[in-house]
């Protein structure tokens, strides 16, 4: 599966998702950062982390997440409705096989890597960002169980980190109309004992 985030105005962005045999799916984009898309930080954390059940882990298993609701070239408006009603019980079963049960981890991971990320930045403004996140990034560590607090330890955040240093930085160079082509792996877990 290869994900697209496209530079589609100075402070906005567009995601597509393409996966073999499914119709792409096009994701609305999520606020706004100067240094990255959300939803890129999404796609690193639940990759390097290894949570399989998140965002992209459903969509790679044929969720549509209510993705692509405009008609795609060439097609009528009663087969676009065939094809978000399909979309749409597939999704029913997937959530029903579990498909999104990493979804809440994925939003912290999200925020507790994106903290660390810009704590480590040697850019004063990223760390001064990184010290009015702390103390939320505190209560949301010490509100998690011990099995999910247990995945931040330094090499991961380390991975997470470097990861997040060179999509950034390929972010950063995009001009308006351009995209950056990310392929979708998931990390295996460490077993735990």
């Amino acid at each position: 599966m290869h994900v697209e985030f496209r530079r589609t105005g100075e402070r906005r962005y567009g995601v597509t998702v393409r996966r073999e045999p499914l119709p792409p799916v096009e994701i609305g984009s999520i606020g706004y950062d100067p240094s990255m898309p959300h939803d890129l930080a999404h796609l690193i954390v639940e990759s390097e982390l290894g949570l399989a059940h998140g965002i992209f882990g459903f969509i790679a298993e044929g969720g549509d997440s209510g993705g692509s609701p405009h008609l795609a070239p060439g097609e009528d408006r009663r087969a676009a409705a065939r094809r978000r009603s399909k979309a749409s019980r597939r999704d029913e079963k997937l959530m029903r096989k579990g498909a999104r049960s990493d979804g809440d981890a994925s939003e912290r991971a999200a925020y507790v890597c994106g903290y660390e990320w810009l704590r480590r930045s040697k850019d004063p403004e990223r760390r001064k960002r990184a010290a009015a996140m702390a103390d939320g990034v505190r209560i949301t560590l010490e509100n998690m169980d011990a099995r999910e607090r247990s995945a931040y330890t330094e090499e991961a955040l380390a991975r997470v980190c470097a990861r997040m240093d060179e999509l950034s930085a390929r972010w950063a160079r995009l001009g308006v109309g351009d995209s950056l082509v990310v392929e979708w792996a998931v990390r295996r877990r460490p077993s735990r004992r």
